[in-house]
């Protein structure tokens, strides 16, 4: 399978099952798209009269496109359909928990997902640390021989329980050698709580942070609000500002989202990075259609444009990375990973401040997806043998979707709250994510040419 798009000035091919991208002339570029469909002799006879190219440079053209096909980076099979249904099986090793220490927030944004903390569960409530060293414990004892382990910190605000932050990744880390592991720590926070004692903790324990904030001050105002319905922006500039800057711009990401009230998000997105932050993340809402702010089909060709806008002005200023265009094409994720997605439901878990597990932190709430808990374990073993059928060639979709080994057939609970299925694929985000790859990829190219 070939995608063939043109963007920045350049002519792109990307070689699907390969992941190989060819930055071509405008003759090869139509040549390309032609190969399998039309006769050498109508192939010479187009290009003689489009290009004036005579039938020896024709046959030159297409010894050289022959030449990349017999090599494998060019309409290449797809060699990992059959071995996608066994990836999963081989593995019951958990890598990564989400601990949602605190099911609680101190702000009411108008999107959130975890309803300001609750996840549909009725109640505000913060993880005790024996439920949180118990879920370490869990973590250790189901992850077999694997070294590194991964624990998000998360709510709600994670942060209103910091004092059981710190104890845990204390006794996370008095664990370590005796077990031979490594635990690499995360934290997603509003940053109302932020401090100078709490920086300092953060950048000496926490491998990655996320700070949330959706740009622009009357942006972010109008969805992220205080208890009390005031604006947050003036309250978490400061604090983000000297948080990136103590972790010396890396390491940690600015997150915002972006909904129908802003769908000149690039605007957002660059007035952060005028604001000196380097690491910078924006993703689209997922909100049920009949909310205000959710985004509709009329303004997806703006978003599109908007995403091309962005790659362009990165290429221009060069002084900020965004998530979704840090794209490896030469050493990327294994093909494990391509395949199998993020590995929600068998090799990542959420935990709640009862230490329920979930399959990851948007499926918290939703009995019929819950896996068990920290205390008996996996007692839903059927629930969690579903999530290892989650696969790129288990969405139809992706059968002809250029960049399904850029995605890994897209994000599970988006799909499972959008259609019911995990299985399923939610549309919307495939159109979004479709774009981001292809100006991640012209990106490259620049960046190729600039060299």
């Amino acid at each position: 399978m070939i995608h063939r798009y043109k963007m920045g000035g350049y002519n792109i091919v990307i070689d699907a099952n390969s992941g190989s991208v060819h930055v071509v002339d405008e003759a090869a570029y139509d040549v390309i798209g032609m190969y399998e469909e039309k006769t050498e002799e109508e192939i010479f006879d187009f290009v003689k009269e489009k290009y004036n190219i005579d039938r020896a440079e024709a046959k030159e053209l297409l010894g050289d496109i022959e030449a990349l096909k017999e090599d494998g980076v060019l309409f290449s099979e797809d060699i990992y359909r059959e071995a996608a249904p066994f990836l999963k099986n081989k593995t019951s090793v958990i890598k990564a928990l989400c601990l949602l220490v605190a099911q609680d927030c101190n702000m009411r944004c108008q999107y959130c997902f975890a309803e300001e903390g609750e996840y549909n569960q009725g109640e505000r409530r913060l993880m005790s640390f024996e439920t949180g060293k118990r879920a370490i414990d869990f973590l250790v004892e189901n992850s077999g021989t694997r070294a590194n382990l991964e624990v998000d910190f998360f709510g709600g605000e994670p942060l209103m329980n910091f004092e059981v932050v710190k104890q845990l990744v204390e006794y996370s880390r008095s664990i370590e050698k005796e077990h031979n592991k490594n635990f690499r720590f995360t934290l997603t926070t509003n940053g109302i709580l932020l401090n100078d004692e709490i920086c300092e903790f953060l950048n000496k324990e926490m491998y990655n942070v996320v700070l949330s904030i959706d740009g622009r001050k009357e942006v972010n105002d109008k969805m992220r609000k205080t208890v009390n319905g005031g604006g947050t922006y003036d309250i978490i500039l400061p604090k983000f500002k000297k948080a990136a800057d103590s972790r010396g711009q890396e390491n940690y990401y600015l997150r915002g989202t972006y909904t129908h009230y802003n769908t000149d998000f690039v605007k957002d997105i660059l007035h952060l990075a005028d604001m000196g932050f380097k690491q910078l993340s924006m993703e689209p809402v997922v909100c049920s259609a009949d909310e205000p702010y959710a985004l509709t089909e009329e303004d997806l060709p703006k978003l599109l444009e908007q995403y091309e806008l962005l790659a362009s002005e990165m290429l221009k200023r060069r002084d900020f990375t965004f998530y979704h265009y840090m794209i490896d094409l030469k050493g990327g994720p294994c093909i494990y990973k391509r395949v199998s997605g993020c590995g929600v439901g068998v090799e990542y878990m959420a935990v709640t401040p009862s230490g329920d597990l979930y399959p990851c932190h948007q499926f918290v709430g939703d009995d019929e997806c819950k896996l068990g808990d920290v205390f008996n374990g996996i007692t839903y073993p059927e629930r969690r043998d579903n999530f290892r059928g989650c696969n790129i060639y288990a969405h139809k979709e992706c059968d002809d979707c250029f960049a399904r080994f850029y995605c890994s057939g897209g994000c599970v609970a988006n799909a499972y709250h959008s259609t019911g299925d995990i299985k399923g694929v939610y549309e919307y985000g495939c159109k979004l994510h479709r774009k981001r790859i292809e100006c991640a990829i012209m990106m490259k190219a620049a960046e190729e040419d600039a060299d």
